[in-house]
């Protein structure tokens, strides 16, 4: 039966990611939804769009676009502080292009899968966003505030009118355990910050975790 995985914000951890992309063996069938956030703070920014971009190739990966993102787009393009990403770990992810002054060290490539991240995506028992929804508003309706910049701290929302499940990001779980709220799971578990990189089959729930340097969790022997 296919598969439909999603993996929680990986910002800039590129050997996690392919530590994950190893062990879950995407099939032909399967789709790999990303929730955001692929950029800032972890060493390797470029490195986790390259292996995206791969994954994008063979038309099995629904990108999400992140606030990282969204930052990253608007600095580079004028809409956005410049000096608010920087802060905000864009440092990290010029320097993973080896950045000494001139933007066009980003490939165009790598500005176009951008530019095709979706604001949330849906299933038939379950829908993906970065950060956050309203519970009463369908999802073509939901404001960009909610989709990819309201914290779970700040408001955790009630089961969506469709009665499916939420798979989210963005608020980090510094203890590198999955939030399982019941009709909302969040996924980011920290791994830039010393936690992990969650992946997890939206149907059976099947969870995989993977280190920064790309040491898979053993659970059991927890």
């Amino acid at each position: 039966m296919p598969r439909l995985i999603a993996i929680g914000d990986i910002h800039g951890c590129s050997a996690a990611l392919r530590a994950l992309l190893e062990v879950i063996d995407l099939q032909e069938e399967d789709r790999l939804v990303t929730l955001g956030d692929y950029v800032d703070r972890g060493p390797d920014s470029r490195g986790v769009l390259d292996t995206l971009l791969e994954i994008d190739a063979s038309g099995r990966l629904i990108p999400l676009l992140g606030n990282h993102e969204e930052m990253m787009l608007g600095a580079l393009r004028g809409s956005y502080p410049r000096n608010l990403w920087l802060h905000h770990g864009g440092v990290a992810t010029l320097d993973s292009y080896g950045f000494v002054g001139d933007l066009s060290v980003i490939p165009q490539e790598h500005l176009d899968l951008l530019d095709r991240c979706l604001p949330y995506y849906e299933a038939d028992e379950v829908f993906f966003t970065h950060a956050n929804y309203v519970a009463d508003e369908p999802l073509d309706r939901q404001p960009v505030e909610a989709l990819r910049w309201q914290s779970l701290q700040e408001h955790f929302p009630a089961e969506h009118v469709s009665g499916k499940r939420a798979i989210v990001g963005h608020s980090s779980q510094k203890g590198g355990e999955v939030l399982d709220g019941g009709y909302l799971w969040c996924l980011d578990t920290y791994c830039h910050g010393g936690g992990w990189l969650t992946a997890c089959d939206a149907a059976t729930g099947q969870m995989w975790q993977a280190s920064a340097n790309g040491r898979l969790r053993n659970h059991s022997d927890e």
